[in-house]
């Protein structure tokens, strides 16, 4: 078992937000009509110059962080359930001592069913005992308990509160989905301002997903002036960490000329990438540009998409063809 900040099914847990809007060619699409699970995932605590066997000697004799360390390192690599169950057993004397990531880390394992029997009850009640004391990713998850109403009555404006906590903690987990809920108006007044300011928060935390979803608040001047410049900004630092939602965007300004030159090639490539990486939406947007393009522009992209150097491209979640695109697919 991974733990990491990165988009993917185990350990960590990315934000699936659920993007769904305006759907009117080239403009944007409005996001969030219901809102996908946003997690935030336990992260991976090194213990340097600290073995195993002293880990768990400081365990048993009743340090509370050694405790929660040493249920790290069962949980690391691929866990059986031997595995497992010593985890639990230590995440479990940790909590008793009132340590906060271990209580985090429980409540995920009961949220996800790892390790022990599914319980959405005992995930909110160890999120919420890490919660109070200001864990930023148990705020998040716990939000999303309350967003979904699972071990939790649904409550909107509860999934607010927690999400306004996480955000305010520096999560940028918790700070897109407040953001979500500021664009939607849902548990709290709709305001793109709030929206904007959150998303740009997250976005300047690194979260691909958010950098996407800012530059398109800048492109319809959502909450923030219109500046076709920042849009572009946003979506090459996205797209240039393997968002395919964010190529397809960035595709769309190159051939629009919209905050870059008007670049063909650029934009072929770009929208050669997002379909690569599993976003559907520049399909026809290439199809049509490859039937104004030269010859020799179409394999000058070829060319260039043959030697691209970029991080791997993102998996798509669950929610991926629902992200803010500013265009709309055929």
């Amino acid at each position: 078992m991974e733990f990491g900040v990165n988009k993917g099914t185990t350990m960590n847990l990315d934000l699936r937000q659920s993007h769904s809007f305006f759907t009117a060619l080239l403009l944007l699409a409005a996001m969030f009509v219901v809102v996908e699970r946003s997690y935030a995932a336990p992260q991976s605590q090194q213990n340097a110059g600290v073995s195993f066997w002293e880990l768990q000697s400081q365990a048993q004799h009743g340090d509370a962080v050694a405790q929660y360390k040493l249920a790290q390192s069962y949980l690391r690599h691929h866990p059986t359930n031997e595995d497992y169950q010593s985890a639990v057993k230590w995440l479990g004397a940790s909590t008793a001592q009132g340590n906060a990531d271990a209580e985090f880390l429980l409540g995920y394992l009961y949220e996800h069913g790892q390790g022990v029997p599914q319980d959405y009850a005992k995930a909110s009640e160890n999120y919420r005992a890490a919660a109070l004391q200001g864990h930023s990713s148990a705020e998040n998850n716990l939000g999303s308990l309350y967003q979904h109403g699972q071990g939790v009555a649904k409550n909107m404006n509860k999934s607010f509160e927690w999400y306004l906590a996480s955000a305010q903690h520096g999560n940028p987990v918790g700070q897109c989905n407040l953001a979500t809920l500021y664009y939607l108006g849902s548990g709290t007044q709709r305001d793109y301002q709030e929206a904007a300011k959150w998303f740009r928060a997250a976005a300047e935390a690194g979260s691909t997903e958010a950098q996407n979803s800012v530059a398109v608040f800048y492109y319809k001047g959502l909450g923030v002036a219109l500046d076709y410049g920042e849009a572009a900004r946003w979506l090459r630092l996205a797209a240039q960490h393997g968002m395919p939602s964010a190529e397809t965007n960035l595709a769309y300004l190159y051939e629009q000329g919209k905050g870059l030159p008007l670049d063909y090639v650029a934009a072929y490539t770009w929208y050669s990438r997002g379909l690569a990486g599993g976003d559907p939406a520049g399909a026809e947007r290439r199809k049509q540009l490859a039937q104004v393009m030269t010859r020799k522009q179409i394999d000058e992209a070829n060319s260039l998409l043959s030697t691209f150097s970029s991080p791997a491209q993102q998996q798509p979640s669950s929610g991926a063809d629902k992200t803010f695109s500013l265009l709309q697919s055929h």
